[in-house]
């Protein structure tokens, strides 16, 4: 296992109702709160209204209508709310594109300079504003990371960011703000979650605590997804799923580890160029990277996998077991209603060749758990057909 640093700082509230300790836990970072969110699915379940009157002794002013795959276009408008009222700190209501454009904003408050610039370059994050968060759906895990993706569409890029100033100070998860979300959303979270976990178990170093804290992450999201699929409603399903979320992409499960991810590189060149949903390119992806990086010097890796997630039964031969799981897995997401053909989604093969090359170049996927090149990338991309 390798040297590592892990250090968390998100004060956690999860449960029913701990949206009511907000007033007193937002006091000390000031008066002055920019409240972000997406649609209008926070009006309709009435979390709206029940936030606003949380926050009314605060000044509270709004950004609203943040894309999935949230755009840096939202950012500067964001920014530019920030410096106009002199913000003290952002509430972000809603999802990981809701938190990972607040982060972004945090940031771009004082960074001097092109904001797409802050992105693009990773530019070193020295100073932000605090953020908090109200979870509405479990999936990224921005909620207790520093880390964020912002999209810039008219360069069809999707890029990650990251510091520890951006870390939520405070997140509540309450799984009844989970309840209204759509089963394909549910379904596309839930993905989210297995491949984030799955981005740190497959890794050459060994570290079978983290792996052991892997495999019960995804068994829990297998478990519970068809659950709350049938029953929406089911509190302890939403539950589990949400708190599997925070914990598959907050630093835990890639300590001591290469931390070398693949999946999430070739997916961000499909949400950049078609602006897919996250955990649907994923679905799409994910099975067939497997697949295609099966070998003997890996073989061992998958087929655990398909024994301690799939229920496969241990045989002799690694590779049926392998496969068996995989089967399995895709099998898995089709039940839960994704399509995981590319074409099912008005895409072909005409921008793969770039696709690929960006994945490889901007992804470092030569450094990965399998060393990938474009013409690897578009083969995976051809198995998506």
């Amino acid at each position: 296992m390798n040297n590592f640093e892990f250090h968390l700082t998100t004060d956690i509230l999860f449960g029913r109702n701990q949206e009511d300790a907000l007033k007193e836990k937002l006091k000390p970072f000031g008066n002055r709160i920019l409240m972000t969110y997406g649609g209008g699915s926070i009006k309709k379940r009435g979390l709206y209204d029940k936030l606003r009157n949380i926050l009314s002794d605060f000044e509270v002013y709004e950004l609203s209508g943040i894309e999935p795959n949230p755009r840096i276009e939202s950012v500067i408008r964001g920014v530019e709310l920030c410096k106009e009222h002199d913000i003290d700190m952002i509430l972000a209501v809603g999802g990981g594109s809701t938190i990972d454009c607040s982060k972004a904003i945090a940031a771009g408050r004082y960074f001097e300079g092109d904001l797409w610039d802050m992105i693009k370059y990773r530019k070193p994050i020295d100073k932000a504003l605090p953020i908090a968060t109200v979870l509405t759906i479990a999936a990224t895990g921005s909620e207790m990371n520093g880390g964020g993706v912002i999209t810039n569409l008219s360069t069809n890029e999707k890029l990650g960011f990251g510091s520890p100033k951006v870390m939520p100070k405070i997140s509540v998860l309450n799984p009844e703000n989970t309840f209204s979300v759509p089963k394909f959303h549910t379904a596309c979270g839930s993905v989210d979650i297995i491949t984030h976990t799955c981005e740190s178990y497959f890794d050459k170093v060994d570290a079978l605590l983290q792996d052991e804290f892997c495999e019960a992450i995804i068994r829990t999201v297998v478990e519970y997804t068809p659950i709350v699929m049938e029953n929406p409603e089911d509190y302890e399903g939403r539950a589990q799923i949400m708190w599997a979320s925070s914990w598959a992409i907050n630093g835990l499960l890639r300590a001591g580890k290469n931390d070398r991810w693949s999946v999430h590189a070739i997916e961000h060149e499909l949400s950049a160029y078609y602006d897919i949903t996250h955990g649907l390119g994923l679905a799409i992806i994910l099975p067939r990277w497997l697949r295609y990086i099966l070998s003997d010097e890996t073989v061992d890796r998958i087929a655990r996998f398909a024994e301690k997630i799939w229920g496969v039964k241990s045989v002799n031969d690694k590779f049926i077991m392998a496969n068996k799981g995989l089967d399995r897995m895709e099998d898995f997401f089709r039940s839960l209603g994704l399509k995981l053909e590319l074409s099912a989604h008005g895409i072909d093969d005409s921008k793969f060749e770039i696709m690929a090359e960006k994945a490889v170049r901007i992804g470092k996927l030569d450094r990965g758990y399998v060393s990938l090149t474009k013409e690897d990338v578009m083969e995976i991309f051809k198995m998506c057909k």
